[in-house]
Protein backbone atom coordinates (compact mmCIF):
# COMPACT_ATOMS: atom_id res chain seq x y z
CA UNK A 1 0.00 0.00 0.00
CA UNK A 2 1.34 3.25 -1.17
CA UNK A 3 0.02 7.16 0.10
CA UNK A 4 0.33 10.02 -0.57
CA UNK A 5 -2.03 13.15 -0.72
CA UNK A 6 -4.64 11.16 1.09
CA UNK A 7 -4.47 8.29 -1.48
CA UNK A 8 -4.40 5.30 -0.90
CA UNK A 9 -2.95 2.50 -3.43
CA UNK A 10 -3.44 -1.12 -2.62
CA UNK A 11 -1.95 -4.07 -4.77
CA UNK A 12 -2.84 -7.45 -5.12
CA UNK A 13 -0.33 -10.31 -7.48
CA UNK A 14 -2.41 -13.53 -8.52
CA UNK A 15 0.83 -16.06 -8.77
CA UNK A 16 -0.97 -19.21 -10.38
CA UNK A 17 0.82 -21.52 -8.38
CA UNK A 18 -1.13 -20.43 -5.26
CA UNK A 19 -3.99 -20.06 -7.39
CA UNK A 20 -6.28 -22.24 -5.22
CA UNK A 21 -5.66 -20.06 -1.96
CA UNK A 22 -6.50 -16.97 -3.70
CA UNK A 23 -9.87 -16.79 -2.66
CA UNK A 24 -12.51 -13.85 -3.35
CA UNK A 25 -12.72 -13.13 0.28
CA UNK A 26 -8.33 -13.49 1.13
CA UNK A 27 -7.75 -11.11 -1.96
CA UNK A 28 -10.59 -8.17 -0.70
CA UNK A 29 -9.04 -8.91 3.24
CA UNK A 30 -5.49 -8.28 1.47
CA UNK A 31 -6.84 -4.91 0.23
CA UNK A 32 -8.74 -4.16 3.32
CA UNK A 33 -5.63 -4.58 5.33
CA UNK A 34 -3.81 -2.39 3.19
CA UNK A 35 -6.49 -0.21 3.52
CA UNK A 36 -6.55 0.39 7.08
CA UNK A 37 -2.67 -0.48 7.77
CA UNK A 38 -2.39 2.99 6.87
CA UNK A 39 -5.25 5.00 8.29
CA UNK A 40 -4.61 7.09 11.75
CA UNK A 41 -7.68 5.67 13.15
CA UNK A 42 -9.44 2.56 12.03
CA UNK A 43 -13.50 3.10 12.03
CA UNK A 44 -15.40 1.67 14.82
CA UNK A 45 -17.64 0.22 12.67
CA UNK A 46 -14.39 -2.16 11.12
CA UNK A 47 -13.23 -2.66 14.95
CA UNK A 48 -17.04 -4.07 16.11
CA UNK A 49 -16.92 -6.43 12.87
CA UNK A 50 -13.57 -7.21 13.73
CA UNK A 51 -14.25 -7.65 17.16
CA UNK A 52 -17.68 -9.90 16.12
CA UNK A 53 -15.90 -12.22 14.17
CA UNK A 54 -13.67 -12.72 16.69
CA UNK A 55 -16.32 -13.25 19.51
CA UNK A 56 -18.04 -16.12 17.30
CA UNK A 57 -17.33 -19.85 17.87
CA UNK A 58 -13.76 -20.46 16.95
CA UNK A 59 -12.97 -16.98 15.93
CA UNK A 60 -14.20 -17.60 12.68
CA UNK A 61 -12.91 -15.33 9.81
CA UNK A 62 -14.99 -12.46 8.43
CA UNK A 63 -16.62 -14.01 4.81
CA UNK A 64 -16.57 -12.57 1.72
CA UNK A 65 -20.12 -10.40 2.77
CA UNK A 66 -18.33 -8.59 5.32
CA UNK A 67 -15.49 -8.05 3.21
CA UNK A 68 -17.36 -6.13 0.82
CA UNK A 69 -19.20 -4.59 4.22
CA UNK A 70 -15.51 -3.52 5.47
CA UNK A 71 -14.38 -2.13 1.97
CA UNK A 72 -17.66 -0.42 1.49
CA UNK A 73 -17.01 1.61 4.87
CA UNK A 74 -13.12 2.46 3.80
CA UNK A 75 -12.98 3.44 0.45
CA UNK A 76 -15.55 6.33 0.64
CA UNK A 77 -13.14 7.98 3.01
CA UNK A 78 -10.36 9.36 1.00
CA UNK A 79 -9.79 8.25 -3.21
CA UNK A 80 -8.48 4.57 -3.53
CA UNK A 81 -7.11 2.84 -5.80
CA UNK A 82 -6.85 -0.98 -6.19
CA UNK A 83 -4.52 -2.34 -8.30
CA UNK A 84 -4.96 -6.48 -9.54
CA UNK A 85 -2.29 -7.76 -11.32
CA UNK A 86 -2.73 -11.08 -13.47
CA UNK A 87 -6.27 -11.85 -12.68
CA UNK A 88 -6.44 -14.05 -15.61
CA UNK A 89 -4.53 -16.81 -13.19
CA UNK A 90 -7.64 -16.38 -10.67
CA UNK A 91 -9.12 -19.96 -10.51
CA UNK A 92 -12.46 -18.73 -12.42
CA UNK A 93 -14.85 -19.38 -9.47
CA UNK A 94 -12.98 -16.97 -7.39
CA UNK A 95 -12.64 -14.35 -10.10
CA UNK A 96 -16.43 -14.47 -10.78
CA UNK A 97 -17.04 -13.77 -7.06
CA UNK A 98 -14.17 -10.92 -6.78
CA UNK A 99 -15.54 -8.94 -9.64
CA UNK A 100 -19.21 -9.44 -8.22
CA UNK A 101 -17.62 -7.88 -5.04
CA UNK A 102 -15.56 -5.18 -6.78
CA UNK A 103 -18.37 -3.76 -8.47
CA UNK A 104 -20.32 -3.81 -5.39
CA UNK A 105 -17.62 -2.33 -3.56
CA UNK A 106 -17.64 0.43 -6.49
CA UNK A 107 -21.08 1.01 -6.43
CA UNK A 108 -20.74 2.36 -2.73
CA UNK A 109 -17.78 4.21 -3.39
CA UNK A 110 -17.81 6.26 -6.44
CA UNK A 111 -13.85 8.11 -6.07
CA UNK A 112 -12.34 4.42 -5.51
CA UNK A 113 -11.20 3.15 -8.73
CA UNK A 114 -9.83 -0.20 -9.76
CA UNK A 115 -6.77 -1.10 -11.87
CA UNK A 116 -6.70 -4.35 -13.24
CA UNK A 117 -4.20 -6.80 -16.11
CA UNK A 118 -4.77 -9.57 -17.15
CA UNK A 119 -4.65 -11.90 -20.62
CA UNK A 120 -7.29 -11.26 -23.16
CA UNK A 121 -9.57 -13.98 -22.59
CA UNK A 122 -10.93 -12.56 -19.43
CA UNK A 123 -11.54 -9.25 -21.07
CA UNK A 124 -15.52 -9.94 -21.50
CA UNK A 125 -16.21 -11.30 -18.31
CA UNK A 126 -14.34 -7.99 -16.71
CA UNK A 127 -16.07 -5.72 -18.92
CA UNK A 128 -19.44 -7.64 -18.08
CA UNK A 129 -19.17 -7.46 -14.16
CA UNK A 130 -18.26 -4.06 -14.15
CA UNK A 131 -21.32 -3.77 -15.61
CA UNK A 132 -20.12 -0.89 -18.49
CA UNK A 133 -17.71 1.24 -16.37
CA UNK A 134 -14.40 0.32 -17.58
CA UNK A 135 -11.77 0.99 -20.46
CA UNK A 136 -9.73 -1.32 -21.60
CA UNK A 137 -6.42 -0.81 -23.44
CA UNK A 138 -4.46 -4.05 -25.17
CA UNK A 139 -1.02 -3.90 -24.63
CA UNK A 140 0.82 -6.05 -27.63
CA UNK A 141 4.94 -7.19 -26.88
CA UNK A 142 7.39 -5.53 -29.46
CA UNK A 143 9.17 -8.25 -30.90
CA UNK A 144 11.99 -6.78 -30.56
CA UNK A 145 12.18 -6.50 -26.90
CA UNK A 146 11.14 -10.07 -26.96
CA UNK A 147 14.13 -10.95 -28.76
CA UNK A 148 16.59 -9.00 -26.58
CA UNK A 149 15.10 -9.91 -23.01
CA UNK A 150 15.10 -13.70 -25.00
CA UNK A 151 18.63 -12.75 -25.46
CA UNK A 152 19.49 -11.46 -22.08
CA UNK A 153 18.70 -14.56 -20.34
CA UNK A 154 19.67 -16.87 -22.87
CA UNK A 155 23.04 -15.14 -22.26
CA UNK A 156 22.77 -15.88 -18.06
CA UNK A 157 22.50 -19.13 -18.73
CA UNK A 158 24.30 -21.85 -15.87
CA UNK A 159 25.75 -23.54 -18.35
CA UNK A 160 26.64 -21.70 -21.71
CA UNK A 161 27.90 -24.49 -23.50
CA UNK A 162 24.55 -26.59 -23.60
CA UNK A 163 23.33 -24.33 -26.56
CA UNK A 164 24.65 -23.72 -29.74
CA UNK A 165 23.89 -21.32 -32.37
CA UNK A 166 20.94 -23.24 -33.95
CA UNK A 167 18.85 -23.86 -31.03
CA UNK A 168 19.63 -20.10 -29.71
CA UNK A 169 18.48 -19.16 -33.74
CA UNK A 170 15.38 -21.27 -33.26
CA UNK A 171 14.48 -20.19 -30.07
CA UNK A 172 14.88 -16.34 -30.70
CA UNK A 173 12.46 -17.02 -33.59
CA UNK A 174 9.58 -19.45 -32.68
CA UNK A 175 8.72 -17.58 -29.05
CA UNK A 176 8.36 -14.49 -30.49
CA UNK A 177 5.93 -15.92 -33.28
CA UNK A 178 3.86 -17.61 -30.64
CA UNK A 179 3.54 -14.31 -28.45
CA UNK A 180 0.14 -12.30 -28.73
CA UNK A 181 -1.49 -9.98 -27.33
CA UNK A 182 -0.82 -10.47 -23.69
CA UNK A 183 -2.20 -8.17 -21.68
CA UNK A 184 -5.17 -6.39 -20.74
CA UNK A 185 -5.40 -3.09 -18.53
CA UNK A 186 -8.72 -2.66 -17.58
CA UNK A 187 -9.45 1.01 -15.47
CA UNK A 188 -12.58 1.84 -13.74
CA UNK A 189 -13.44 5.49 -15.15
CA UNK A 190 -15.87 8.48 -13.83
CA UNK A 191 -18.97 8.56 -15.60
CA UNK A 192 -18.15 12.12 -16.26
CA UNK A 193 -15.28 10.84 -18.68
CA UNK A 194 -17.37 8.50 -20.72
CA UNK A 195 -18.54 10.06 -24.17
Amino acid sequence: MKRGQNIVVTCFYFDFAARKEHSATSILGSLLKQVVSGMERIPQEIWRALLDQKKAIGGRRPRLVDMVKMLQLVTPLQPTFMCIDALDECAEVHRVKLLDSLKQILEKSPSARVFVTGRPHIRAEIEKRLAGRVMSILIRHSKGDIISYLRVRLGDGQAPDAMDEILEAEILEKIPESLSEMCVKVMRIPPHAIG
